[in-house]
């Protein structure tokens, strides 16, 4: 069982869960509450999925997608650039959905990401950071690690009402492609919630406000 902390507050903190739980809310909760800078990860593998698409490179062509993915100039922070374009809006669509997990299995681009994500917290001697892998393989030694999950069900309707998409059967049905493939990909996959970090708090989201969350996270501090 995981001990409260107490004292000093955390400087790193790593948030993991499957699409739509909520990671990236709590993330800016959070960082916000501690004043520290937050890193969206799935941003950064979005990014590349998105330029693969974009130069009409196949998502499944391993070495060219991580050739692409070493020469990215990639910005990720309130907005999202590629090689100094914004792209925050662009690596949200569908055609970036259904790429992304492909290009995370990618072992390495997710060691050129991994990389990326570990300098950009040393040079900030912390943050808050989300992704799927973070607690476990990115930043193991994270003083606060969160497992957010949610039912389906739940993740379905926050990312309809995020995209305004009215298919509801339709979203249901590419999140659980997206869990499958991320949870069995041979590379740093997405742990279930049994399976996350042993020092990790796991959270259910299902039916609670994020400021709800929140709450139970900073009992933790």
């Amino acid at each position: 069982m995981r001990e409260k902390k107490s004292g000093n507050e955390p400087r790193i903190v790593a948030i993991d869960g499957p699409a739509g739980a909520g990671k990236s809310t709590l993330a800016r909760l959070i960082a916000e509450h501690l004043g520290l800078e937050r890193l969206d990860t799935g941003a950064m593998y979005r990014s590349v999925a998105y330029s693969a698409l974009a130069e009409g490179i196949d998502p499944a062509d391993a070495p060219a997608v991580a050739k692409l993915a070493r020469d990215l100039v990639l910005e990720v922070g309130e907005s999202v650039t590629v090689n100094g374009v914004d792209v925050t809006e662009a690596i949200r669509t569908p055609d970036v959905d259904e790429a992304v997990s492909i290009v995370a299995a990618n072992p390495e681009v997710r060691a050129e990401m991994v990389e990326r994500q570990r300098a950009w917290v040393a040079e900030r001697h912390g943050g808050v950071v989300e992704g799927r892998d973070i607690g476990t393989v990115v930043l193991p030694d994270a003083q606060l690690k969160v497992y957010l999950t949610a039912s389906t069900d739940e993740r379905a309707r926050r990312r309809a009402r995020e995209r305004g998409v009215r298919n509801l059967h339709e979203v249901s049905a590419a999140l659980s492609l997206r869990d499958r493939l991320d949870s069995t990909r041979a590379t740093s996959p997405l742990p279930a919630p049994e399976e996350a970090a042993a020092d990790a708090m796991v959270i259910d989201s299902t039916n609670r406000e994020a400021n709800d969350v929140l709450e139970e996270v900073l009992t933790w501090l």
